[in-house]
């Protein structure tokens, strides 16, 4: 099969039905709605029930979300490995190499798996578990 020879199969395409069109179209006079009542006079809002009391307002509210709240970006210890030993980390850094995707508010560094080469960190915020494993190979850790 070429290029040009491609053709949209029978049945793939549907003509749009026009509604209120005449009553030999199937949809004419009342387009499809009924008689009276109100879905056939107007709009109905979405979770309307005829004036009972709507399911989402019947349901409980538990908890609130924080309009404030911070989301880090977290890097583990052992993705700073990559780099070259006595290399100044930061953020630019970490999302060219790829390591973090999206800043968000910040990145935070944590302690997982171990760092074996000595760098300087800087990041937003640490665990103190985080601290300690970059100080004791001999790096330094700068919160901004």
């Amino acid at each position: 099969m070429k290029l040009h020879e491609l053709q949209a199969s029978e049945g793939s395409r549907h003509v749009r039905n026009r509604v209120g069109r005449g009553t030999s179209s199937g949809n004419g006079k009342t387009a499809g709605r009924g008689q009276k009542g109100q879905k056939a006079r107007g709009k109905v809002r979405l979770g309307f029930e005829g004036g009972q009391m709507p399911l989402f307002r019947r349901m409980p509210k538990r908890g609130f979300s924080n309009i404030n709240r911070k989301e880090y970006a977290i890097v583990s210890l052992n993705d700073l490995n990559r780099f070259d030993e006595g290399t100044d980390i930061t953020p630019a850094l970490l999302v060219e190499s790829g390591i973090v995707k999206n800043e968000k508010a910040g990145i935070k560094l944590l302690a997982n798996g171990e760092i074996t080469k000595k760098v300087t960190v800087t990041v937003s915020k640490a665990s103190a578990a985080a601290k300690q494993a970059v100080e004791a190979a001999g790096g330094k850790i700068e919160v901004i």
